[in-house]
């Protein structure tokens, strides 16, 4: 069990409040005088969530658009959000983390609403967390509730984030589409929102299509079968499309796009990929070109593992 699954299993203990959903979501649903509000919260940290030479106008936009994403996949409308920011001490990168901040609240309409600030200790990594809050007007869909016959979708193709944060590790100068799929990831408003009245369940795909695939049959109480790993033309013209490319996408963090079960026949309202299935039983088969793969060591991105 990783160091996150033994915290959170802690956490159930403490967090029996029907809003919390049991922990087992990205976000947490609670309703107050009629008004139905969802709430994520996530953070990100130097050299754990980015890079320390990342332009920190990316890491702004990037903190946004990681709640926003949990946001879409409750097809939700943002309303206002919190941040906690470590000062950096140096106020011109401060300065311009905060205008990447300011594009993505506004390209997203999310307004800031307050929060808090800190000094870290000289040479301490940075740090800032950021919790979002929205508003449901409709069906909030959970990682359960996945039926067995539904099919798997994705919004979009996968690996291009874990890719582009290969290249930018490599080369902190380099450019393209790949690294801004790491560093300016698109929260799926829109889609999220045609979604959400239809799907039996949805999330977004933070760690790693394997990962969250496995998380969301085990919510449901569900196997899950992945037969299709698609990849961007992009990726594909920097790692070709071979087996191992198409195992490195589907383990690697960071796509946000979003993840979601519709009964088999129904036509997803926007557009999407098919990438698995449910069925009766437990645990992840992994399928490329019609053949069943082992599975790897690791599926994706766990936090607390060293």
């Amino acid at each position: 069990m990783s160091g996150e699954a033994a915290f959170l299993t802690l956490l159930r203990g403490m967090a029996t409040d029907p809003a919390a959903r049991g922990l087992s979501d990205d976000a947490a649903l609670l309703e107050i005088g009629g008004v139905r509000l969802v709430i994520t919260s996530d953070t990100l940290v130097e050299g754990v969530h980015y890079l320390p030479t990342d332009p920190p106008a990316d890491i702004g936009w990037k903190l946004a658009a990681v709640n926003l994403s949990d946001l879409a996949a409750k097809g939700v409308r943002p309303v206002g959000c919190i941040m906690n920011y470590a000062l950096s001490g140096d106020a011109a990168w401060d300065a311009a983390f905060l205008k990447g901040l300011s594009e993505a609240l506004g390209r997203y309409a999310m307004p800031l609403l307050g929060g808090d600030t800190v000094a870290m200790p000289k040479g301490a990594p940075r740090s800032y967390s950021l919790t979002a809050i929205g508003e449901a007007s409709g069906n909030v869909p959970a990682r359960a509730g996945a039926q067995a016959g539904d099919r798997l979708y994705v919004s979009g193709p996968v690996g291009d984030a874990g890719i582009g944060l290969e290249l930018a590790r490599a080369d902190p100068e380099v450019s393209g589409p790949l690294v801004e799929a790491y560093r300016r990831p698109r929260p799926r408003m829109a889609e999220g929102a045609l979604l959400a009245p239809q799907v039996h369940a949805m999330m977004d795909i933070s760690d790693g299509l394997l990962i969250d695939a496995t998380r969301m049959a085990a919510a449901s109480g569900l196997a899950v079968t992945i037969d299709h790993i698609p990849l961007s033309d992009a990726l594909m013209r920097v790692r070709g499309a071979s087996s191992a490319t198409m195992l490195a996408a589907a383990r690697a963090g960071d796509d946000y796009e979003l993840l979601f079960a519709l009964p088999a026949g129904v036509a997803a309202p926007v557009m999407a990929i098919p990438v698995g299935r449910f069925v009766a039983g437990s645990g992840l088969t992994l399928m490329i070109d019609g053949a069943v793969m082992p599975l790897p060591d690791s599926l994706g991105w766990e936090h607390g593992e060293i």
